[in-house]
């Protein structure tokens, strides 16, 4: 083998450049990275006013002015002059030729750059997605000898690079000339721009205008003095209603310095459901970076809708969004931190107010409270909890009630909340979000205080039982109306109990509702699968068919001594109780309610028919 092959395979291929496919690129741009060709608006903007802040970190007492120019009412241009850096024929040469390339990369600017906000190279990139046609004519302020040069581009990757004379431009800065591409002019149109640019820059900190009309609103709204805290309240309620739509209920500061965030949450006038994602409107370094930022506010803060400007966070690839970081979470904690403060302030000084929002958003409060101890305390006489005794908070429950019993679900509490308030329990709806939690967290906050949850076996032994003589004379009725019920998974027992109204109560719990589920799903399988539910099969306890001794109606029934009359009446009464409850029905429940109907129906006129012959006779 000869020795010189592999180094002749190993030698250094010559290297070559990419070639990039700018209308293939463009398309990538407005069709995955941003999500509206109007964020061209906003990358000239940002060139715009980096530009101005670049000088300005050189030059203190420089211009800072930008100007947009709209053409006629076709929309066909537009002209974006700034006061800014500007750029020498070898900037255009290295910055606007090489795409990702920042201007804000020069020498002598690496510690301003945190007052950057994009790059230049792309901010211009994107504007193709409007514009079949760019031309930059730019002066340098560092180099103010350097004569004015053009970059005139086109979408198909084209430009040409020239040097003017010095009377094309006679002071530094930039001038961003665009020519709409096909069907793209209303982009460009004259009251587009303007929206856009009111939009997008109504907090940057320079002059900013759009054929001399003011786009700049400062200061912000959360930063103006006002008369009184009255005045304050209008004015933020004014701008929540021109921002999002609504009037707020309220308005929670949010000033973080060490975060450089200064902006307002405005909470929400009507509910919301917790699984809803809350968007809210973020500025960065005054420019709108999205009005949809998610993940802001912790998750349980889904009652507010934001407005901010920020210095700190860190915008996505397309500046459409927030990046999620360490920087983030300190942010979303310390946002969650003033909405606390808030929630506190009102708890300890305004408790009207506090009512009012409460009444709306308990559940968002319900949410912080399960992990924040010192929230449930500071509002334990302030939650309102469903409970046998009507609508109170647990403070005022617990004073009531030597024992705090709860349900962990809604039908759990339906089946019991009348049998147990006529017999003096007290009993907690825990079945709705985040209650039964915050019931068992009573005690930590609360010490002495004694929770326990309400079950089938609990209820049933509030209930008194029936003299065992009396049990024993209607063996015969309970042994029909179990075999009636038996094949529902349910037993009959036989208490007395107030309210005297109530013929009969259907109790089960969590075990035994599974133990049916389970039988139910085995009858329908196939054998591989009977045999595998089959052997799932435990003792958990069955669903009981309570009736009431002390009911007239449950004496009558008790009195029959045709078996298949006491059966049919059972199942109604079992069917009666569900209904009750307000349980789900299933099918074998639904078909056991329409039997039984039909099954009183035809004894009824059966006897009314044999009546009659009787009579006739």
């Amino acid at each position: 083998m000869d020795s010189q092959t592999p180094q002749s395979s190993q030698a250094s291929p010559s290297p070559h450049t990419f070639q990039v496919d700018l209308r293939g690129l463009v398309d990538l741009l407005s069709h995955h990275l941003y999500s509206s060709p109007k964020v061209y608006l906003r990358e000239l903007l940002q060139n715009a006013v980096d530009a101005v802040t670049a000088r300005r970190a050189e030059q203190p007492g420089a211009p800072a002015r930008v100007r947009l120019h709209t053409g006629s009412g076709t929309g066909a241009a537009l002209r974006v002059e700034d006061t800014g850096v500007g750029l020498t024929e070898s900037d255009v040469h290295s910055l606007l030729a090489t795409i990702g390339r920042s201007s804000k990369r020069a020498e002598g600017l690496q510690e301003a750059r945190s007052d950057f906000l994009g790059q230049f190279g792309i901010g211009l990139l994107a504007c193709f997605v409007v514009a079949e046609r760019i031309r930059v004519v730019s002066r340098s302020a560092r180099t103010p000898d350097a004569p004015p040069v053009e970059w005139t581009a086109s979408d198909d990757g084209s430009y040409t690079v020239r040097t003017l004379p010095h009377e094309a431009r006679p002071e530094p800065g930039t001038t961003v000339h665009l020519t709409a591409r096909a069907g793209a002019g209303e982009w460009l149109s004259p009251q587009r721009v303007r929206t856009l640019a009111r939009d997008f820059g109504s907090l940057l900190p320079y002059d900013v205008r759009v054929d001399d009309e003011a786009v700049t609103d400062l200061p912000a709204v959360w930063d103006r003095p006002h008369p009184s805290p009255a005045a304050r309240r209008v004015a933020l309620a004014r701008h929540c209603h021109e921002t999002f739509g609504f009037t707020p209920l309220d308005s929670i500061e949010l000033d973080v310095p060490l975060a450089g965030i200064r902006g307002v949450a405005y909470v929400l006038p009507s509910a919301v459901s917790p699984a809803q994602r809350a968007t809210h409107r973020v500025h960065l370094k005054g420019m709108l970076l999205t009005e949809r930022a998610e993940q802001l506010l912790p998750d349980w803060a889904f009652f507010v809708r934001c407005v901010l400007d920020t210095d700190s966070l860190r915008p996505t690839a397309s500046r459409e969004s927030l990046y999620e970081d360490e920087t983030l979470a300190a942010v979303r904690e310390a946002l969650g931190e003033r909405i606390r403060s808030w929630l506190t302030a009102l708890a300890a000084g305004d408790p009207e107010r506090l009512s009012a929002f409460l009444s709306v958003h308990h559940l968002g409060v319900k949410s912080l409270a399960r992990h924040d101890r010192d929230m449930l305390r500071t509002m334990l006489p302030w939650l309102p909890f469903e409970t046998t005794d009507g609508q109170l908070s647990l403070e005022e429950f617990a004073q009531r009630h030597p024992v705090v019993h709860f349900t962990r679900t809604v039908e759990e509490y339906r089946q019991v909340a009348p049998i147990a308030s006529a017999q003096g329990v007290g009993v907690v709806n825990g079945g709705y979000t985040y209650d039964s939690e915050l019931v068992e967290a009573l005690p930590s906050v609360r010490p002495g205080t004694v929770v326990a949850e309400l079950d089938a076996d609990t209820v049933t032994a509030h209930l008194d039982a029936v003299d065992p003589a009396e049990e024993l004379a209607l063996s015969g009725f309970l042994a029909a109306a179990r075999a009636r019920l038996g094949p529902l998974g349910c037993d009959v027992v036989l208490r007395a109990f107030h309210p005297l109204s109530v013929p009969a109560l259907h109790l089960d719990d969590r075990a035994a509702r599974h133990e049916q589920a389970r039988a139910e799903a085995e009858s329908q399988a196939d054998d591989l699968w009977a045999g595998i539910l089959g052997s799932l099969r435990g003792s958990a306890p069955r669903a009981r068919l309570v009736l009431n001794h002390l009911n007239p109606l449950i004496r009558r029934i008790a009195s029959l001594k045709d078996p298949e009359l006491i059966g049919t009446a059972t199942e109604s009464l079992y069917g009666q109780a569900l209904l009750m409850a307000q349980r789900p029905l299933r099918p074998a429940d639904s078909a056991l309610l329409n039997r039984a109907f039909i099954g009183l129906l035809e004894w009824a006129t059966h006897g009314e028919s044999a009546h009659g012959e009787d009579g006739h006779r």
